[in-house]
């Protein structure tokens, strides 16, 4: 409000005219959202700058200019800056007399103003002149907004009600019209009671003091009833209909968002059966890779196994050899034996000799193929001894070497690295030595350039002495010879500095030369550290074998894994079963919601077509009653006429009386 002070105040002096105190005192104390002028004199400046104010005030929504004596001028401009306002909903005109450009004025506003919901206009004189009511009526026709009207003591006579009634016919929205205390009378009152039937939103009209006969209020208090009627049945079907309408909303939104959890359940299944899924796939490459490796170790075993029968093939071809040697001897003893029986034959005398002789040859014989078979027997376990000893060699072998290589290459880059690290150092010692050269060159010639120096100084003093060698001959050559003999002096001094710094520089290249001698202990070191790698590689092969032993371990642990994923992937199946079935059985519950929701919508409609059929029975009751109110209304006129008729009688018959009397004589003229 203290925007709208400044506002109101700036507008003021803009028009020439100082801002009324008591407007401006008021205006400091109102509250937020009303404003409120009652019972305050305005002038038309101030309602000039009301009226430019008013349309951009957008915080006001009550707005009191009760018995404030308002002009037609500043009524008109006030009531024009109203009609763009779109926040105003309660406007109180009461007791300014307003005439009829107020009333034209209040025309345009209800014609172009579509906020104001309440207006209070009593004590006015809207009714006094006819065209200017008929243009507010007209604009009463046209609102959209306005809920309640008072036009309580406006003058308006049966004409002006006329009008109102022709603007109720065509109003869709007023529901409280007071029109107390005019001078409607009997045709304003029967048009009043004329337009009700075709107005389906009035529900409160008041006709009291306005010289309407009973029988007019009883029907218009009548059609209120049944507006009133009409309009508790309009809202409880309303209220029905919008508790019905909130309960199908809130099974829909019950459904839907069982639908949504059902929706997020199925996602939140699908998710972990992926997952389970990723993890089986996990899994099962997991066990391809073992399986690969076992296939692999598989493939080994068998080149294994082919270089055994190899070797036992080697080995049964030698034991056929000492077969084919043995068949060969016992042809032999064959042989020796048929020569024997023949020679015995021949020789029946040395029988018993030859055949003693004979029986020893044999059992040598027998001896010598047993220690044959014996030799044969020994000779295939070492061979068999021999290749298993070689399979293992074999194995080791290429494990060390696999592991010796490595060792060898990381050796081998130690030794590069200290080598590189070696000659770094060597070449650090050969640049610092280099650059002690370079310092000691530069102190000599430093050295050097001082003694010139001292030289010149000297010969200086010798030409300064040779100026006063007429006078001083003999001391000059005297200080002649003490400067040679300085000066051979400091050249002798600088001598042998420069030999110390010789010799500092040769110890420095012995310590460099034992550095490199300790460069090389520390290769020597290396290569018996690449002897240990060796042996250690021999311990690795002992390592290696108990890894095999572990490799057979993992791969029975390998099978009960495979034994456990597959309990785990009927335990996914069984699980998933189970899920489909809680899923059906929510989906029949979903149907069985939906069943609902369709049969509370068909008692929505049978509702909606009792509600049709009420109304429509309604409505014929009200043509029934507005036909015994038409014939009432005949009867009345009747009536009247015929009181008319009497009065009018007993007028003439009163006046012929009068006429007739002496009284009239003596009583003066009117």
């Amino acid at each position: 409000m203290e925007e709208f002070r400044r506002s109101y105040s700036r507008l003021c002096r803009e028009s020439g005219a100082e801002p009324q105190e008591a407007v401006l005192q008021q205006l400091h104390q109102l509250p937020r959202g009303r404003l409120d002028l009652a019972t305050q004199s305005l002038t038309v400046e101030t309602c000039r700058a009301l009226g430019k104010l008013l349309p951009r005030e957008m915080l006001c929504t009550e707005l009191v200019l009760s018995d404030c004596m308002l002009s037609e001028e500043g009524a008109t401009l006030l009531l024009r800056g109203l009609c763009a306002n779109t926040v105003l909903r309660f406007l109180d005109l009461k007791g300014n007399n307003l005439r009829a450009a107020g009333a034209e004025a209040l025309g345009k506003l209800l014609q172009q103003n579509k906020s104001i919901q309440s207006l209070t206009l009593e004590w006015n004189s809207l009714g006094t002149w006819d065209d200017a009511f008929a243009t507010f009526c007209g604009g009463l026709a046209a609102n959209g907004a306005l809920q309640q009207l008072d036009l309580r003591n406006n003058q308006i006579s049966h004409k002006g009600a006329e009008e109102l009634a022709l603007a109720l016919k065509g109003n869709t929205t007023l529901q409280q019209l007071d029109l107390r205390w005019n001078n409607v009378g009997l045709l304003g009152g029967r048009a009043l009671m004329n337009c009700l039937p075709s107005n389906r939103t009035l529900w409160r009209l008041d006709l009291a003091g306005n010289n309407i006969p009973g029988d007019v209020l009883r029907a218009v208090e009548q059609a209120m009833g049944h507006s009133q009627d009409r309009l508790t049945t309009f809202q409880e079907n309303q209220a029905r209909t919008h508790v019905l309408s909130k309960e199908v909303q809130h099974l829909r939104e019950e459904k839907s968002k069982q639908f949504l959890d059902l929706m997020e359940t199925i996602d939140k299944q699908r998710e972990e059966m992926a997952k389970s899924s990723r993890a089986s796939a996990a899994r099962v490459g997991q066990l391809q890779e073992a399986l690969n490796e076992r296939h692999s170790i598989i493939n080994a075993l068998k080149a294994k196994l082919q270089m055994t029968e190899a070797a036992l093939a080697l080995s049964e071809q030698k034991a056929q050899d000492l077969g084919e040697l043995l068949a060969t001897a016992e042809q032999e003893q064959l042989s020796l034996s048929q020569r024997q029986a023949k020679e015995l034959k021949l020789e029946q005398q040395e029988a018993a000799e030859r055949e003693s002789k004979l029986l020893r040859d044999l059992s040598a014989a027998n001896e010598k193929n047993l220690l044959l078979q014996n030799q044969v027997e020994e000779l295939e376990r070492k061979v068999r001894c021999q290749q298993e000893q070689l399979f293992q060699t074999r194995q080791e072998l290429t494990s060390t070497s696999a592991e010796l290589k490595m060792r060898a290459i990381q050796a081998e880059e130690r030794l590069d690295m200290e080598k590189r690290r070696c000659r770094q150092s060597l070449e650090d010692s050969e640049s610092l030595r280099i650059k002690e050269v370079e310092h000691m060159t530069r102190h000599l010639e430093e050295s050097e350039r001082a003694m010139q120096e001292r030289v010149q100084r000297l010969e200086a003093a010798r030409l300064s002495l040779e100026e006063e060698l007429g006078r001083v001959k003999a001391a000059a050559l005297s200080e002649r010879g003490q400067a040679e003999e300085e000066l051979i002096k400091a050249k002798n001094q600088a001598h042998l500095e420069e030999r110390q710094r010789l010799a500092h520089l040769e110890d420095k290249l012995r310590l460099l030369a034992q550095a490199r001698d300790e460069a090389q202990g520390a290769c020597l070191q290396q290569r018996q550290a690449v002897a240990e790698a060796q042996t250690r590689a021999s311990q690795l092969g002992l390592q290696v074998e108990s890894l095999r032993r572990r490799l057979e371990e993992l791969q029975q642990e390998l099978s009960l894994k495979d034994q456990e994923r597959v309990a785990e992937v009927s335990r996914v199946r069984v699980e998933l079963q189970e899920q489909n079935g809680r899923l059906q059985a929510e989906l029949a519950a979903q149907e069985a919601l939906r069943e609902k929701a369709a049969a509370l919508e068909r008692q929505l409609k049978v509702m909606a077509g009792d509600h049709r059929e009420a109304l429509l029975d309604r409505e014929s009751e009200n043509a029934s009653l507005r036909e015994k109110l038409r014939l009432r209304e005949a009867e009345i006129a009747r009536i009247r006429d015929e009181e008319a008729q009497r009065a009018s009688f007993l007028q003439n018959a009163v006046l012929a009386y009068v006429q007739g009397s002496p009284v009239r004589t003596l009583s003066p003229p009117k």
